[in-house]
């Protein structure tokens, strides 16, 4: 989900394929989360049973989230070109687990009541906010494959893609406005948002 189209059509795509255990296993990795959040729903385990999953499947959005924004910067410094092979199904793990955390809060938390759910964004700015982050991951994860890149167009895919640092930034403020008192997980995320989209914004300043 983050944008750098022209990757997809590196030269690296077309080498012989290395690493062939590496996707299985962080598939694997990243559903594993989901799986102990069903074990501990399932045999009681939470105090306060959606208030905790849908805290747990947040906290999991933003970290993939972050995740897929990282393949980028780290293969610019590094040089390694297996990060960005893993940039996509990160991406779509952080959109799966906003999915969820967002069907947890209507679905269960809320009941599917409509009018209340309306009221919470328009009146609630955490929950405002993170709807935002929601709603704009949803074009970013129904454009994730190359049919979509050759469709649009490498450019403007790419420029689509951007909006990728614009969620991560929007969640970061959700979870801010979310916690009542200890705000240093939050801020820790937030900085290496902003670290990440600093590494990016320098190497492109260097080329220009």
């Amino acid at each position: 989900m983050d944008g750098r189209a022209a990757e997809v059509q590196s030269p690296a795509s077309h080498a012989p394929e290395k690493l062939a255990w590496l996707k299985p296993a962080v598939f694997l990795g990243s559903l594993a989360p989901l799986l102990s959040i069903v074990l501990r729903f399932v045999q009681g385990q939470f105090v306060d049973p959606v208030s905790e999953a849908l805290n747990l499947l947040g906290l999991l959005a933003l970290i993939f989230i972050i995740a897929s924004l990282a393949c980028t910067p780290l293969q610019l410094i590094s040089g390694w070109k297996w990060p960005l092979r893993l940039r996509k199904m990160l991406g779509l793990f952080g959109f799966l687990y906003a999915l969820l955390h967002f069907a947890l809060y209507a679905a269960v938390d809320q009941g599917f009541d409509f009018k209340i759910i309306f009221e919470d964004i328009t009146t609630r700015r955490f929950i405002a906010v993170g709807f935002a982050a929601f709603v704009l991951m949803i074009p970013l994860a129904l454009t994730s494959t190359g049919g979509a890149i050759r469709r649009m167009g490498a450019q403007r895919w790419k420029n689509l893609h951007k909006l990728a640092y614009l969620v991560a930034i929007l969640a970061v403020i959700h979870f801010v406005w979310r916690v009542k008192s200890d705000y240093t997980q939050p801020l820790i995320y937030g900085g290496i948002v902003v670290v990440l989209l600093a590494v990016r914004l320098l190497k492109r300043a260097k080329r220009s």
